[in-house]
């Protein structure tokens, strides 16, 4: 058995009596292997005497699960009123024209997986992004590119690695 299959037996073992156990399984295969496996997905229903088709609605209806590994960083950015209202849309074109990607998809480079989100809870700091389960608010074009260069490894005019306090948008290389 291989290391992914031990994980979905080890999730199925630790949930199956839970009233409802379907979502804590899936959560807890998802939380060690950061997607859902598509094998996983018989094995799933069969444990838990669902069908296939059960199992599979599940997964795609929640849009926090995903059935493909993500990239090594994922980025949320707020799609809601009051992100809208303070620029998001225009963090989102932009975002996706960089990267070259749509939403739920990753980077070529493997580095960045972005998902919208419809409310992060950060509205009187919108726009907002939660970066790898970070909250980010008041996040501007150049702190948002500032966070892609951050998570592809890419360097400043100077050679340094472009990292930054996204809180503050100060530079902190």
């Amino acid at each position: 058995m291989d290391g992914s299959a031990r994980i979905i037996e080890d999730a199925i073992a630790r949930n199956r009596t839970l009233p409802g156990a379907l979502l804590p399984v899936l959560h807890a295969i998802q939380d060690a292997l950061g997607f859902i496996p598509p094998d996983a997905v018989p094995r799933v229903a069969h444990a838990l005497n669902l069908s296939q088709a059960e199992v599979h609605g599940v997964i795609t209806f929640y849009h926090d699960f995903r059935s493909s590994p993500p990239g090594r960083h994922v980025l949320k950015l707020c799609r809601a009123e009051a992100c809208q209202a303070m620029g998001s849309e225009a963090l989102a074109a932009r975002l996706t024209q960089r990267l070259g990607i749509d939403w739920r998809q990753t980077s070529p480079d493997g580095a960045l997986t972005i998902e919208p989100v419809y409310c992060l809870g950060n509205c009187a700091l919108s726009p907002a992004v939660m970066l790898d389960g970070k909250l980010r608010g008041r996040v501007t074009a150049d702190v948002l590119d500032g966070i892609v260069d951050a998570c592809r490894g890419e360097r400043n005019a100077g050679g340094q690695r472009a990292v930054q306090d996204h809180r503050d948008g100060e530079d902190r290389s």
